[in-house]
């Protein structure tokens, strides 16, 4: 009975560890003042950062985010893009850099790396909270 009891065990603790996942380091984020907007509010955009950290954190394991930005009210008719592609009311596009350790993040990204300039594409209908739409370059 101690045998398996020992060994239930054993597979409890495998499967807690292999369950586990690390995070994205979200601890030391720069956010450059940015530029007033006349298409978001302050809150708005800080809130599509705050969407963009919750994103990284569950999905970049090994990379570190170092940067976020709003790129500005120029960027405008991609915005719009992006609303129309989602089909939604709206769409904001984030920036950032971010770093990846030696695992290369979940294997897709350079190892010893830092990415800059890395776009986060987030959407939402009117009243509602930011959604993460696509991310990477291009």
């Amino acid at each position: 009975m101690k045998r398996i009891i020992s060994i239930v065990f054993t597979m409890l603790l495998l499967l807690t560890a292999c369950g586990e996942k690390n995070t994205g380091n979200i601890d030391n984020i720069e956010i450059p003042d940015w530029k007033p907007s006349e298409i978001y509010t302050d809150n708005e955009i800080e809130a599509a950062f705050q969407t963009v950290k919750e994103y990284f954190s569950k999905e970049f394991d090994g990379c570190m985010l170092t940067k976020l930005y709003y790129p500005g009210d120029t960027f405008a008719d991609e915005f719009s893009e992006w609303a129309a592609q989602y089909e939604v009311d709206k769409a904001i596009v984030i920036y950032s850099s971010f770093d990846v350790d030696s695992s290369g993040g979940d294997g897709s990204l350079e190892p010893d790396s830092t990415y800059e300039d890395w776009k986060w594409v987030l959407v939402r209908n009117t009243d509602e909270e930011w959604e993460h739409a696509t991310h990477g370059y291009g």
